[in-house]
């Protein structure tokens, strides 16, 4: 939409998620370009010039678009699998099959995991990809491929693997790269697809798997890479006591020393899961201000355990949510994250006080867009910010009996997104995707889930 055509959003509930978790139990949204002009309690503006359209969005909530901080969408056509496995047997399980990917394969299964991410209310995603099987064609540009034609904006983070079973880790011997090749082509997909311009649609992030499936020189190697190109960090941490158990072993201190000592701490750096943090560790992160993606659902899923969240919100480290891979979240929907977060971190040792519909809320919005380094453009509804939000239908039988919207959002059932906006341009309308075919893209997923499955069987 150009700079000066306007979009206005009026009677609808308001949680912006700014600093001061300012709410309007009726206000207005005003969206110019791309961007948040104006937005307030009561009617908007009267003379507004240049209104394309106005949207009468009663019995709605309108918040941030949500935001995903860690998932594998290659995953999306291997869901089902291994359902009673913990981590590691999982993976041995699932490596063989993963290792046999190609272009046309992980197109499909980004296509299948941003719809149902984007039609849940997602509008900045990102894709945690690493297996790159030699020959299989050019993964990284189909994923950011389906992520342009389905509307998000987008991170890839590039992900590597050098450490095979052969030197003590998980996955195959064919399925991973060479030292030097993961460094290379990882640098090409950043000099090729990294924007970082104010609305970026698409940005990249060096991202080195696990330390089970990475050698110590890529990950620190990695990490002088990423910073010489002015990107982010991604990796797993401390997912699960077997990691410790491994790190002990091998590098002779626990996770997160062992990521420091590699320079894989700092704002520049975000991990998934960690949830086996003790309280130094916590503090560690917090020095540096290292970001956190809690997958909650991949976590109980996969018997991995709570994650101290509480205790790394109170000690002020970046925290986000995110799906996980869908071979071990097979709803693939964030907004489901929302109450998960709350609801199992009541488990923990907080209990009731863990969490509040607030907090799971931020966690989705602000806290993700902070662990993506993004949140001076998105994450938080401000005049100025990136017109990237969400409606939320609330009037229904599902949810029209509870009074406050916030806790109907997140307490309630998964909400009906009427509409959501990315860069000021619409991209779900009344539930349903706008610029992609989703019944095509449940053929391709079935097809290329079938094909897959019959190129594992042959071995």
């Amino acid at each position: 939409m150009a700079a000066d055509r306007r979009i206005v959003i009026e009677n609808c509930s308001i949680a912006t998620v700014d600093a001061h978790d300012t709410e309007y139990p009726s206000g207005y949204v005003v969206l110019a370009g791309n961007r948040i002009e104006s937005l307030g309690a009561g009617r908007a503006p009267e003379g507004l010039e240049n209104v394309d359209r106005r949207i009468d969005a009663t019995g709605h909530l309108v918040t941030p678009g949500l935001v995903n901080t860690h998932h594998h969408y290659y995953q999306w056509i291997t869901r089902g699998l291994a359902t009673d496995h913990n981590l590691f047997n999982w993976l041995v399980a699932l490596y063989p099959t993963w290792a046999r990917i190609d272009e046309q394969m992980v197109y499909a299964a980004a296509q299948g995991s941003l719809a149902m991410m984007a039609r849940g209310g997602v509008t900045t995603a990102m894709d945690h990809h690493y297996v790159f099987p030699a020959g299989s064609g050019d993964l990284s540009g189909a994923i950011i491929r389906a992520a342009r034609e389905t509307g998000v904006r987008f991170t890839l983070a590039r992900g590597s693997m050098d450490r095979s079973e052969k030197d003590g880790g998980l996955p195959p011997d064919f399925a991973v790269e060479t030292l030097d090749g993961a460094l290379a082509a990882t640098e090409a997909t950043v000099k090729e697809h990294h924007d970082s311009s104010f609305d970026a649609m698409t940005q990249v992030a060096v991202a080195p798997c696990s330390p089970f499936s990475v050698s110590t020189e890529l990950l620190r190697e990695g990490a002088e890479l990423a910073r010489r190109l002015g990107v982010r960090l991604h990796t797993h941490g401390s997912e699960t006591v077997e990691e410790e158990q491994f790190c002990k072993e091998l590098f002779g201190m626990g996770p997160t020393d062992y990521f420091e000592s590699t320079g894989w701490l700092g704002e520049d750096v975000w991990m998934a899961h960690c949830v086996h943090m003790n309280d130094s560790d916590i503090a560690a992160f917090a020095r540096t201000k290292t970001g956190v993606a809690h997958c909650p659902s991949s976590n109980a899923r996969l018997a991995a355990g709570i994650a101290r969240v509480p205790d790394m919100l109170a000690a002020g480290v970046p925290v986000g949510l995110g799906v996980d891979g869908t071979a071990s979240n097979e709803s693939g929907e964030l907004h489901t994250e929302l109450r998960n977060a709350l609801l199992i971190n009541r488990l923990g040792a907080h209990r009731e006080a863990a969490l509040n519909a607030r907090q799971a809320l931020r966690l989705g919005t602000y806290g993700g867009a902070q662990v993506l380094g993004r949140a001076a453009e998105t994450g938080s509804l401000e005049a100025g910010k990136l017109a990237d939000l969400v409606l939320w239908k609330l009037d229904t039988l599902a949810h029209a009996s509870i009074a406050d919207p916030v806790t109907a959002l997140v307490f309630g059932a998964a909400a009906p997104v009427t509409a959501s906006f990315v860069n000021g341009r619409q991209i779900v309308e009344n539930g349903r995707l706008s610029h992609v075919d989703e019944d095509a893209i449940a053929r391709s997923t079935r097809e290329q889930s079938q094909r897959l499955a019959r190129i594992a069987a042959q071995g």
